[in-house]
């Protein structure tokens, strides 16, 4: 589905992603993880298009299409969940007759109300799962979920969790980046750490066996990195 390969990119002579290549098959989820500054959001940028690679190349197949949910969402405060979604719908072209119907399907899958509460009264779960509805309009073929379960609790978490897994089933292929190593355990295919825009390691779910989890492997990795 998506090809990234040696990929790279500098910031005032830094270089934030460096020689990065993976590949991202249809309908698994990918994990991307890593520390704080590890070059994760500059790779979703320039996959976005948002940022212009330096080196490498990224393939995606033609007329494919990509939702996107940012680690931290803004909303016009003003408007309600309905109205942001219906607001997005006309940007995608959704024609405005189907617009209602969607958006109060997409609020329930999400498990948002409408009840015509403002963005200005949501917590931060509640603008996580707008912004994944949000990334759901138009139907894509492929999602990049940056941090989706942050500011979720626990039952918030189970559920976001579950409603990602059950996208991944009905055929969407996904990027997700999260800190919260134990989720990605439960729901990703396969993935990679990096460090100061380079890998450290890849693994799949197959790696996950003998009491061994993604927290080790992670834990392992980075701290090798920094001996």
């Amino acid at each position: 589905m998506i090809t990234i390969s040696n990929l790279s990119k500098s910031y005032k002579g830094k270089k934030v992603v460096d020689n990065l290549s993976f590949t991202m098959k249809e309908g698994q989820l990918f994990a991307l993880l890593g520390s704080n500054g590890a070059g994760k959001s500059t790779t979703i940028k320039m996959i976005l298009n948002l940022v212009k690679e330096d080196e490498g190349e990224i393939t995606i197949p033609e007329n494919t299409t990509i939702g996107y949910s940012p680690e931290t969402p803004y909303f016009p405060p003003f408007l309600t969940g309905m109205e942001v979604l219906s607001y997005y719908g006309a940007l995608q072209h959704i024609p405005k007759k189907e617009q209602s119907e969607i958006g109060k399907a997409l609020l329930e899958l999400v498990g948002l109300e409408n009840d015509g509460t403002k963005i200005k009264f949501y917590s931060k779960g509640m603008l996580q799962r707008l912004a994944l509805a949000q990334a759901l309009l138009g139907d894509p073929d492929a999602l990049i979920l940056d941090e989706p379960c942050a500011g979720l609790d626990a039952m918030g978490r189970i559920e976001m969790l579950e409603l990602i897994g059950n996208l991944k089933k009905m055929g969407k292929t996904i990027l997700m980046n999260s800190h919260i190593l134990n989720d990605m355990e439960k729901v990703c295919d396969e993935g990679l750490i990096m460090q100061n825009g380079k890998v450290l390691r890849r693994f799949q779910k197959e790696d996950f066996e003998n009491g061994i989890g993604l927290e080790e492997i992670f834990i392992k990795a980075v701290g090798g990195s920094r001996k």
